[in-house]
């Protein structure tokens, strides 16, 4: 039975209750699976868990670029943008069908936020920081190349463009290819398990009573140290530690839609400048074209996080504002998410002001938290807190771990050497199911999900007996990500492990009366469980698709 599928769910529970780890991780998003893999691979007994399902939270509803930090130049917060453009490339490397090279064109207008020589000079000392090499240089295009780049921009007030490289990812995706590779170094890694409250020995944490929130099973887990990685929930785990005094979060949300592509046909990736003074991303993805985000201050309820009007609307503006032959309306809007930043309260400073660094907080009790960051430097977020482990480790249990190696540990299903070979791999996967009823952007969903594992949902495809072929694929994909990927419900299917709720809404309504017998039958769920799997699913739809 493969080890991340949720028929093992019972076993890894066992291992979580009988074995005493080196670190117990509380949260499941890429900081947290990010850390997972760095403590695993170094040799230490990792167990982790996540109160949802994994990415549930901030980790599968970003902006979803690996990107270098450009936007930090203007803060002078050099030290980020080295640090998240040189881990941009390390990411790229270690998964590149995950993580995409995509151009990103600055528009430069008349009074816009950047001038050209101001730009020129911060491209280029970005290109210095991040040590961008070859063809993701920064090129700077004068008026009638920028149009002839994006024909989309406003010609009346446009004086030129920044045209420079950026990556794109899935968020959820990349954290579950994280966890999974951490798995290979032997961690053990739980969703639907919350922790209720710590365990203390002579004032000191070392580990946390849980609860299995499918089976209701209740648990202890040991650890000899405890990392609270969960992200807008950290307070709420210091909370429980009472050792919420000093530093706190201060949380900000972040709005994207999405439109069908022939909404708002760009080229590429676009960074531009919105009236208030603030910049927004406009990206094509497949099908469709997404922007965002929002920066506004959140103190409602974590756990149920919504796009309202005037989010929608702002943006809706912001795009026809720059793209004078655009005009979305609501009515275009096939999906959005709305997600909440976990950044450090600083006094006098608005949302868009607060930094985005991240910071490290230890209890008295030794609990160790971690908060701010971004999806982009996850690598090193993970590094500073095994690092920082590592150490009160070998001072406490005399006991040293090995070096940091997750710069060179190729992430689950990316064994590409580069983004050619990812290209010539969707051509040959779209080779092989071209002729069932499939086009190359059904490839391409493929081998940016799933990378070379393609193969094995292709395997199961073929021995499906399924006369509707779009119908076999997804049935194929069910199997790989409840029998790989611990998918517990439809809603983690949709969401989480393939983006349709976000990217291709429709197709959820299409196919969920599908995915959910697909699920009865696996789970032998009683109608009683479906219907409440149900409700769950389409209070999800109804939150990505309608404002209020």
């Amino acid at each position: 039975m493969n080890k991340f599928s949720y028929f093992n769910r019972q076993k890894i529970a066992t291992d979580l209750q009988t074995t005493e780890f080196d670190l117990l991780i509380i949260g499941g998003g890429i900081t947290g699976a990010g850390i997972a893999l760095d403590a695993a691979s170094r040799g230490m007994k990792v167990a982790l868990i996540e109160k949802n399902d994994f990415a549930s939270g901030t980790s599968s509803k970003s902006t979803k670029l690996i990107h270098g930090g450009l936007r930090y130049l203007k803060q002078f917060d050099f030290w980020l943008v080295k640090e998240v453009g040189t881990e941009r490339a390390i990411v790229h490397k270690l998964a590149p069908h995950l993580v995409i090279p995509e151009k990103m064109i600055l528009p430069l207008i008349e009074g816009g936020t950047y001038g050209s020589w101001l730009t020129s000079i911060g491209l280029k000392v970005y290109d210095i920081l991040a040590s961008v090499e070859g063809e993701d240089k920064r090129k700077m295009l004068d008026k009638e190349e920028a149009l002839e780049q994006e024909p989309l921009l406003p010609e009346a007030i446009l004086n030129g463009a920044g045209y420079y490289a950026e990556y794109r990812t899935d968020d959820a995706r990349l954290t579950i290819e994280v966890l999974k590779t951490a798995l290979d170094y032997g961690a053990k890694i739980l969703s639907y398990t919350e922790a209720t409250e710590f365990i203390y020995k002579e004032d000191r944490v070392v580990g946390a009573k849980v609860k299995d929130t499918i089976s209701g099973d209740k648990f202890a887990i040991k650890a000899k140290y405890v990392v609270n990685a969960a992200g807008p929930w950290v307070d709420e785990l210091r909370q429980i530690n009472h050792s919420k005094i000093g530093k706190r979060l201060h949380l900000t949300k972040g709005v994207h839609l999405v439109v069908a592509h022939e909404k708002l046909p760009i080229k590429q990736s676009v960074y531009f400048d919105v009236p208030d003074g603030r910049m927004m991303f406009a990206i094509p993805r497949g099908r469709v074209t997404y922007f965002g985000t929002t920066d506004t201050n959140y103190q409602k309820d974590k756990d149920h996080v919504e796009t309202n009007l005037v989010d929608a609307t702002y943006l809706i503006s912001a795009v026809n504002n720059m793209f004078p032959d655009i005009n979305i309306s609501l009515d275009d809007v096939q999906s959005s998410w709305a997600g909440l930043r976990p950044l450090i309260h600083e006094e006098g400073k608005s949302a868009s002001e607060l930094s985005r660094k991240d910071e490290i907080f230890v209890s008295d009790t030794e609990l160790i938290s971690i908060a701010g960051g971004k999806l982009t430097g996850y690598r090193k977020m993970a590094e500073r807190i095994v690092d920082l482990v590592g150490k009160k480790y070998e001072r406490r249990f005399d006991k040293e771990f090995d070096e940091i190696k997750t710069k060179e540990i190729v992430l689950s299903g990316g064994t590409f050497k580069n983004s050619s070979e990812v290209r010539s791999y969707i051509d040959a996967i779209h080779n092989r199911i071209a002729e069932v009823d499939f086009d190359e952007k059904d490839a391409e969903y493929l081998v940016h999900n799933y990378g070379k594992q393609t193969d094995i949902i292709l395997q199961k495809f073929d021995d499906l007996m399924h006369d509707n072929m779009q119908e076999k694929m997804i049935i194929a994909e069910v199997w790989f990500t409840i029998h790989h990927e611990m998918a517990c419900t439809p809603t983690d299917f949709f969401m989480r492990r393939t983006g349709r709720l976000f990217f291709d809404a429709n197709s959820v309504k299409v196919y969920k009366k599908l995915v959910f017998s697909e699920f009865q039958k696996y789970f032998s769920w009683d109608d009683k469980t479906v219907e409440k799997h149900q409700k769950e699913l389409e209070e999800k739809l109804k939150t990505a698709t309608t404002f209020e």
